[in-house]
């Protein structure tokens, strides 16, 4: 009984950082459903978005700190977007006042949304990094991991040996949190993995809606293809 209590507390901690990104998909599935007047489709998401990021920060949901991190995420994001677009990695067919070069700005809320789960999942679960890899260690990782994101367009692709070095890197660190006074532990390596996971889900969930295409959808939706690739890229993108 005991630990059904702490999976429905552990549950309802997850739940209260999720709302950014629930907030996003309901919007992406009310504008699907019952499109909005007098702007398209990707502008009224960009209101909403802005919108539910100033709630946030003004209902305390959020803190100034918390925001800066997730401006970081956005703009970061942003880049991405404007670069997988110009490569044909994925597109936004549909019409819209607020698009630069293809992408629309609200795109950049969807990562700023992964920045506030992490955010608020961080603070409410007090966690803590255990047995740290060195910073000499960690900033050429991750700086390898996002270059590649840009690289493997005209390189060989290293995905998997970088996966490799998180691994290796990362191996002895864990997360510690804390659901009902009791702290409990993690890999850290397995909880960016189910990070990753969880990502793929939301962007099968995302795409369904239409917030963005691949290529094999074009002509249906389908499941994100690649699976474990794709799970694999999420979980690196997000783990140094």
């Amino acid at each position: 009984m005991k630990a059904f209590v702490q999976l429905v507390r552990f549950g309802w901690v997850q739940a209260q950082s999720c709302v950014f990104p629930v907030v996003i998909f309901a919007s992406l599935a009310l504008t699907k459903i019952a499109p909005l007047p007098l702007l398209p489709r990707y502008d009224w998401l960009l209101v909403i978005c802005l919108l539910m990021q100033w709630w946030m920060v003004r209902s305390g949901m959020e803190t100034r700190d918390e925001l800066k991190v997730i401006t970081l995420f956005h703009v970061i994001g942003l880049a991405l977007e404007l670069f997988k677009v110009r490569m044909g990695s994925w597109s936004y067919p549909e019409e819209g006042y607020t698009k630069i070069f293809g992408v629309p700005l609200y795109s950049g809320f969807m990562y700023a949304s992964v920045a506030s789960y992490l955010c608020q999942a961080w603070r409410r679960l007090k966690v803590e990094l255990v047995q740290w890899p060195p910073f000499w260690m960690v900033v050429p990782l991750a700086s390898a991991i996002y270059l590649n994101f840009f690289t493997h367009h005209y390189w060989v692709d290293v995905r998997w040996w970088l996966s490799s070095l998180v691994m290796l890197v990362f191996w002895r660190s864990w997360v510690t949190y804390e659901v009902g006074g009791i702290r409990y532990r993690m890999p850290f390596v397995l909880s960016f993995l189910l990070i990753g996971f969880f990502i793929w889900i939301a962007e099968n969930i995302a795409t369904f809606f239409g917030a963005w295409q691949y290529p094999n959808q074009a002509k249906a939706w389908s499941l994100v293809h690649r699976t474990i690739r794709k799970i694999n890229r999420k979980a690196v993108l997000c783990s140094p």
